[in-house]
């Protein structure tokens, strides 16, 4: 059993609360994977303070320097690659390949952004003025707060510490106290890199406890930029308060993403994404398919071999080659139950079971002993509606929706109506209706036979409307969430030369006669 506790500048600080979070095993709940000493608001203030006086020493260390700590960064969680995948996946469930995804998803991120250490480029601006020059510069935001789910409790972090390390700001990390392992192992691989003490802090607090912490932050100027993921209701309040103290959050919030399905699509591959989208990650992605918008004349023969698909698909241990795992913790299994009591009468639930799996509700094929985890059966549900609940909010879990639709138009629709704006995909062999679908979609990130979920660390992610506040992580895109464009002027004509007062003006004969049929000239 793993022992957590907050760092803040280099210090470990046991917790204040007096309380313990026992991050259970979710594949096995007898086994306690760690103990997190808890935090109260107080500390994650202290490391706000702590980080804001390390900012601008961090921030002097040239780019190029901190760009080889970033490098340090990617080859020791290369270095360490299974052993953190392993502990990802004991502590939330996520099956073991995956897990290496999210972490092989660290270095790439690491890779691109090694080499951005050189590539904070400025522009030299002409000037309308003679003997004057004009410049731009990236200069870092200062102290970033930066507060993350665990459905991804390794990889989206990244996302947010790299670049912001990079660009010369100091971090307070506030990572999901179900990961607090997975989070600690990141730290201290980031910290083994060369980072001083107080660049980057982590803090394992509740979230009210966070929230004042971050309130108190902000209201002392401790904090100059904050990142949140996590649900869009929890993302209006922080956004909100970034707001009072006229802010910009970076936001990368929930989705209910669509995949539409055209009539020329090839099925067997819309089903495979739907399968990965949708159940990939127990449904527990941001990214996760919502509902499967599907050409009513391959309506049938979608939900057909949907359904033989997941049938086959096989669930249970993270750590043997399954579909998806237990869900995170008891807390979303609660949850999804209640999204499970949103059916209605006029929906057809297409899988065969509903429920936790269990000997009584036994799946054939389970590879493990479901009753030691929190596994739960794939939901499918046919005929959803856009006035239902189902249709028109996320449902975290494994359960896809299934609608049909008529004109291109209607479907793009039926795509935006939920509100959110992150992912969303279509099957079709017809270039006109691809790009007709991506130009009229609402969300952020659009692909074209390929599924909802799955971003490389050179794109632009993120989401808009109750997806996000249309910031992006990732690429070279989110050097804006990090940095603040600085201009500066440089007149050395050795007088006071006024824009657009003193510009000289230059005089042209521009008159000009057009031929005689095209009419008189004006």
């Amino acid at each position: 059993m793993i022992d957590v506790v907050s760092v803040v500048a280099g210090r470990e600080i046991s917790g204040t609360t007096g309380s313990v979070y026992r991050s259970k095993n979710p594949s096995a709940l007898g086994q306690t994977v760690a103990e997190v000493r808890m935090a109260d608001a107080s500390v994650f203030t202290q490391a706000c303070a702590a980080a804001s006086d390390m900012k601008r020493e961090w921030g002097a260390v040239p780019a190029p320097v901190r760009g080889r700590v970033i490098a340090s960064i990617g080859r020791l969680v290369e270095a360490n690659m299974e052993t953190l995948a392993a502990l990802v996946a004991a502590e939330i469930g996520k099956p073991f390949k995956e897990a290496l995804g999210e972490v092989r998803e660290i270095v790439d991120t690491c890779d691109f952004f090694l080499g951005e250490g050189r590539r904070l480029y400025g522009q030299t601006v002409p000037s309308e003025m003679p003997q004057k020059s004009l410049f731009t510069f990236r200069n870092p935001v200062g102290t970033v707060a930066v507060i993350t789910a665990g459905n991804f409790p390794v990889a989206v972090p990244a996302w947010y510490i790299i670049p912001a390390l990079l660009c010369g700001n100091s971090v307070v990390w506030k990572p999901a106290e179900y990961a607090a392992a997975s989070a600690q192992a990141l730290h201290r691989l980031c910290v083994a890199s060369g980072l001083p003490d107080g660049v980057l802090n982590i803090v394992f607090c509740d979230g009210e406890e966070t929230y004042a912490g971050l309130e108190e932050g902000l209201a002392k100027g401790l904090v100059d930029k904050v990142g949140f993921t996590g649900s869009s209701a929890v993302g209006a309040r922080i956004g909100e308060l970034c707001g009072r103290y006229l802010q910009t959050p970076c936001l990368e919030l929930g989705g209910k993403n669509p995949m539409v399905v055209m009539p020329d699509a090839d099925l067997d591959l819309a089903v495979e994404g739907a399968v990965f989208s949708g159940f990939g990650t127990a449904g527990q992605r941001c990214t996760s398919l919502g509902t499967a918008i599907v050409h009513e004349s391959v309506h049938e023969e979608f939900i057909a071999r949907l359904k033989k698909a997941v049938a086959q698909a096989p669930l249970g241990d993270p750590m043997a080659d399954v579909l998806y795992g237990p869900l995170l913790s008891v807390r979303f299994a609660e949850r999804f139950e209640e999204y499970c009591g949103w059916i209605e009468p006029h929906h057809t639930v297409v899988t065969e079971r509903i429920g936790r799996i269990s000997a009584d509700n036994a799946r054939p094929g389970f590879l493990g002993s479901p009753e030691e985890g929190l596994y739960y059966h794939p939901v499918i549900v046919d005929g959803v509606r856009a006035e239902d609940r189902l249709f028109r909010e996320e449902t975290f879990g494994p359960l896809i929706c299934v609608t049909s639709f008529d004109t291109l138009s209607e479907a793009i629709d039926l795509a935006n109506a939920p509100g959110y704006g992150l992912s969303a995909s279509i099957y079709t062999s017809d270039a006109k209706a691809a790009f007709s679908f991506r130009a009229a979609v609402s969300a952020g990130m659009v692909s074209v036979n390929n599924s909802t979920s799955g971003a490389e660390a050179h794109l632009p992610f993120g989401g808009n409307g109750k997806s996000g506040n249309g910031s992006r992580q990732s690429g070279m895109w989110v050097l804006d969430q990090f940095t603040r464009w600085q201009s500066m002027n440089w007149d050395y004509s050795g007088n006071l030369q006024k824009a657009q007062m003193d510009v000289r003006e230059f005089s042209a004969d521009i008159s000009f006669r057009l031929p005689e049929s095209h009419g008189p000239t004006t």
